[in-house]
């Protein structure tokens, strides 16, 4: 196959393909991002259990899956909701966001830090979930297709409607 615009050498000879849009985006987000966060816990574990042992090796953990299940949530909803009703998913993502700080808020007031809880891996194990779960996601996005403009529908004798 070769291009029309431009003179020079074929661009292949295989047939060239139409993508569509990105299936199930939501949640192949949901697993890279959740791989990726895992990813930022084991690596924050690693010196958290040279340092401090179980208790700083938990303390991630906990950090960390807190994060993970903040940013779960939304992509969960992004994927119930923007399937339905792709405009209202916006509007839902900002009351979604509201009842999540409000409501993890009120758990660790009314949970308190336990005894257990080492503060600084506490924090090391979230920032290091938050950074890769973000680069996840970032990627995921760039890989994403949207579909712009629909396909046009084939008239019933074969051909293509002709504007």
């Amino acid at each position: 196959m070769t291009s029309n615009a431009e003179p020079g050498p074929s661009s292949g000879n295989g047939p060239v393909g139409v993508s569509g849009p990105t299936n199930s985006l939501w949640l192949r987000l949901l697993i890279l991002s959740s791989g990726a966060g895992l990813a930022g816990l084991v690596l924050a574990g690693i010196p958290a259990a040279i340092l401090n042992g179980a208790g700083g090796v938990l303390s991630s953990t906990f950090g960390g899956l807190l994060v993970m299940a903040f940013f779960a949530i939304s992509l969960l909803v992004g994927h119930f909701v923007g399937r339905n009703n792709p405009s209202g998913a916006i509007g839902v993502f900002v009351v979604t966001y509201f009842v999540k700080v409000v409501g993890f808020a009120v758990v660790l007031f009314v949970v308190g830090t336990p005894e257990w809880l080492h503060d600084r891996w506490f924090l090391i194990g979230a920032v290091a979930c938050v950074v890769f779960w973000q680069a996840a996601e970032i990627y995921g996005f760039s890989k994403a297709r949207f579909r712009i403009y629909n396909d046009p529908e084939p008239v019933k004798d074969g051909h293509d409607k002709q504007p």
